[in-house]
């Protein structure tokens, strides 16, 4: 064993160039997957300090018992609490301080009449409480909020929009109010609280539009007197509440948010990043499996010898593997600091371009260490233990032959294998997506057919190459078809060598079918959908934006060039236990303007109690036109409606619809999400979009857009997500990369006679470089058109599986020009990869390339 060891030590100083790739493709997949593991646990470290320090003045929190939960949500809304309440809790014993929290939706105008925020992370208004204890923000600069128009607002939100003490803007509560600024506030010694924006107004103020009656507030902040905990104070505070409402420790409430945050967009986020970390660590296991079986058939004579002078099986196994062991375990400590850095670098980079990451110090957890370093460890180990068992088969008398020709390319046995795992693959797909909707089935059959196409890689490249390199020796001459030649030399290595940036490739291809499918579902469900001329919204991810004035509408409506103007609110209700969003809207405006497919009934009588449902939910909920249906609402009142009307589509207008009246008691803070106009005949497209931005102006200045504008926006989001895609999935084809040129690098050493012979008979050296760097591009088409191929399937598949699973009807798009552009760099790739051997290539000295063994 200690021999083996001592041969391995000496193999890696004489041969360390040729683990060089190796050593990269290991160091970037651990570091990519230890930085989003670290990250991870700073950003989890960081939102419970930053809710902890929200609730380390308050001890209790008085609330509505029962919440409202919509599909999708984690959080569900509640019903405010009687701001009289407080009088009740200051008399409990125990209780230092209770203030009413009366909270809710408002996004400041900065300076140069763009909203602040929105884009994510919450925009907030809320009463300024005066007791420093129960208020989390502290003022910084400047004073308190005293008379109705005066807010305080967090020194963040002002910075980004170029406001500052003395300042007058719009708070949009929806409804354009017009406020000053008397005040800057910090949050636990830092400009904000993450990337949430926060107004604070006088208690008349937020009473007035952040609720729908006066005299209510989201909860009521408790302080509990000297030597009284936290679980005591709510126990004292129980008896005392009325039914319905319930309170619960400060420090509940921390972990109640926190968990909202992990649950909605940390775990996601965290998920999203580990995937990519799985396709870079995937790619990786092919270029370092190529690498050690290309090491180990050029070390075929060395490792004979080794086997005729007395060394067993065991032992020229075990020297391959204490090479692997000692890449491995270099690379992955170079990667685990490389994933620290990364992590740094998110932290301080993400903030910056609007991401809602809070600010602290970077957390690093002994897991987060050790499992990147296991797994670095055993990717680079199970990639070589393959070459490592053929090394030690290695026959005594292989030292007397010449190296064996690779004959994978004609392999029947591969062939057949290969077809009928195809074949099983397809089958599965087919049956996951068409006979009997199943995501397993369908995930089964993708993740199978990336297996076949390993399995058949030899043997296609043969073919591949053959058809690709055509053109090459037609338009190159000699060395084009030198360069083919070198590509066919060995199919199992150009196979494998291919196969990192296939998989890269396909991931690509993948996500950009996908992508190019969601936005013209999109396209399709407002083009079937949205019957209107232009659209007046306020656009928004996440919880951020405060929506549109509901008195917009209304407004719009009295224009003369417009012939209908219908807004839609949002509610929520409990309908058989289970909670619904409702679309709050004038059902016959509702009518005129969006395309509700077949009706049943009628939507000109709802009126304060009837109710319209999709055909969908009337099956789920077995309704039909006449019957009644009971609606638990958050403020506890349970109403009994009658269903009027049944439709057919539901995309833009939800699934239940009710009118305003209907809801005006239930309301909280009031706003729509859109606003649909329908001009009059006659009326240009462009005039009407001018008197409705207009009159637009007056409530906040939202967005107005065409049809086809509002549906490219509505989409804008997949753009940004495919952006982010690219940008994770570079790693993977930068591994690649690697994995080419350290092959190419490799049999450039495998091939030095026969390189020495060509200048010999008089090829240049441009020649040459010519000929290896159109090698490395036939390589590169290879696995680039088999990434394309491959990607294009796994799209079908996943929006197939995405329509059988979901209640909209989905869209098969594959975007031409965008596969066009990976397909180019993908060539462009193989084109840069081949840069470096084939420099290496032209420097050999010819005499010595010819005397080598």
């Amino acid at each position: 064993m200690n021999a083996a060891v001592r041969l391995s030590v000496s193999s890696l100083r004489a041969q360390r160039r040729r683990f060089a790739g190796t050593f990269l493709a290991v160091f970037l997949g651990v570091a990519f997957l230890a930085g989003t593991l670290v990250m991870g646990d700073t950003l989890r470290a960081g939102f419970d300090s930053m809710f902890g320090k929200a609730a380390s003045g308050t001890d209790a929190v008085v609330r509505s018992a029962d919440a409202i939960t919509t599909p999708g949500e984690s959080q569900g809304v509640r019903q405010p609490v009687a701001t009289d309440l407080v009088r009740t809790v200051e008399k409990v014993p125990g209780v230092a301080a209770a203030a009413p929290n009366i909270q809710g939706a408002g996004q400041l105008v900065g300076a140069d009449g763009d909203p602040i925020g929105g884009q994510g992370p919450p925009t907030l208004a809320g009463n300024w409480i005066t007791d420093p204890r129960l208020n989390p923000y502290r003022l910084a600069e400047g004073r308190a909020p005293r008379k109705s128009g005066e807010v305080v607002v967090n020194r963040g939100t002002a910075e980004k929009g170029g406001l500052k003490i003395g300042d007058t803007t719009t708070l949009r509560t929806p409804d354009p109010v017009r406020v000053t600024i008397v005040g800057l506030a910090t949050f636990a010694g830092e400009d904000g609280m993450a990337q949430v924006t926060f107004t604070g107004m006088t208690a008349a103020d937020a009473e007035k539009y952040l609720t729908a009656r006066p005299g209510e507030a989201a909860s009521i902040q408790v302080r509990a007197g000297p030597g009284v905990s936290q679980r005591e104070l709510v126990d004292r505070l129980t008896p005392a509440l009325p039914q319905g409402v319930e309170a619960i420790t400060g420090q509940e409430s921390a972990e109640e948010n926190n968990e909202m945050i992990s649950s909605q967009f940390l775990d996601i986020f965290t998920l999203f990043l580990l995937v990519f970390s799985g396709v870079a660590l995937l790619v990786a296991t092919f270029s370092i499996h190529n690498t050690f079986a290309i090491v180990v058939a050029q070390r075929t004579r060395e490792n004979a010898l080794l086997r005729a002078l007395g060394a067993s099986r065991r032992q020229v196994t075990v020297t391959t593997l204490v090479e692997a062991t000692a890449v491995a375990v270099t690379a992955s400590l170079a990667g685990l600091a490389g994933g620290v850095g990364i992590a740094a670098g998110l932290q301080a980079l993400f903030p910056a371009i609007g991401f809602p990451f809070p600010e602290g110090d970077l957390v690093v957890k002994g897991l987060s260490l050790a499992l990147p370093l296991a797994v670095g460890i055993v990717v680079c180990l199970g990639s070589a233990l393959l070459p490592a068992v053929r090394a030690g088969r290695t026959a005594p008398l292989a030292a007397l032959r010449e190296t064996a020709v690779d004959t994978s390319g004609a392999s029947r046995r591969r062939a057949v294998t290969g077809t009928g795992l195809i074949a099983l693959a397809v089958a599965l797909t087919l049956a996951g997506v068409l006979v009997s909707p199943s995501v397993w089935l369908a995930g089964s059959g993708a993740a199978l057919a990336l297996v076949a196409f390993v399995v058949l890689g030899p043997v296609a490249s043969t073919t591949a190459v053959r058809i690709l390199g055509s053109p090459l020796a037609r338009l190159r001459g000699v060395t084009g078809a030198l360069a083919r030649q070198g590509a066919l030399r060995s199919p199992k290595r150009t196979a494998a060598t291919a196969s990192a940036l296939m998989i890269g490739v396909a991931v690509v291809s993948l996500f950009t079918v996908f992508g190019a499918s969601l936005k013209a579902t999109m396209d399709q469900t407002v083009s079937r959908s949205f019957a209107g001329d232009v659209a007046v919204s306020a656009p928004s991810f996440g919880a951020g934006g405060s929506g549109l004035s509901p008195r917009l509408a209304g407004a719009v409506q009295k224009l003369p060039e417009v012939d209908t103007a219908v807004g839609l609110g949002r509610g929520v209700a409990e309908v058989d236990g289970e909670g619904r969003a409702l679309t709050v809207t004038d059902p016959v405006a509702l009518e005129r303007t969006f395309d509700l497919g077949r009706i049943d009934g009628s939507l000109r009588g709802l009126g304060a109690d009837g109710i319209a449902v999709t055909e969908k939910e009337a099956d789920r909920q077995h309704l039909t036109t006449g019957e009644k249906a009971q609606l638990a609402f958050t403020d506890g009142r349970k109403e009994t409606f009658t269903v009027r009307a049944v439709y057919g589509q539901s995309e833009l207008a939800g699934d239940y619809v009710i009118t305003r009246a209907a809801w005006a008691p239930h309301r909280t803070q009031d706003s729509d999400t859109l606003v649909a106009v329908t001009f009059k005949d006659g009326v240009s497209t462009d005039a009407g979009k001018a008197a409705v931005e207009k009159t637009a102006a007056r409530y906040g200045d939202p967005e107005v857009q065409t049809r086809d504008e509002y549906a490219q926006s509505s989409a804008g989001g997949i753009d940004m997500m495919l952006t982010l895609v690219y940008a994770l999935l570079a790693l993977a084809v930068v591994i690649a990369l690697l994995g080419i040129a350290n092959t190419l690098t490799l049999a450039i050493h495998e091939r030095t006679r026969e390189l020495g012979l060509l200048r010999a008979v008089g090829q240049t050296r441009s020649q040459l470089r010519a000929m290896v760097r159109w090698e490395s591009v036939l390589v590169a088409a290879f696995g680039t058109a088999g990434g394309l191929a491959l990607g294009a399937f796994l799209g079908w598949v996943l929006v197939s599986a995405s329509d059988g699973s979901s209640d909209s009807d989905f869209a098969f798009a594959v975007p031409p020009a965008q596969l066009a552009v990976v397909a180019l760099v993908g060539l462009a790739a193989g084109a840069l990869a081949g840069l470096r051997p084939a420099r290496r290539a032209a420097r050999l000295d010819v005499l010595r390339a010819i005397a080598t063994e």
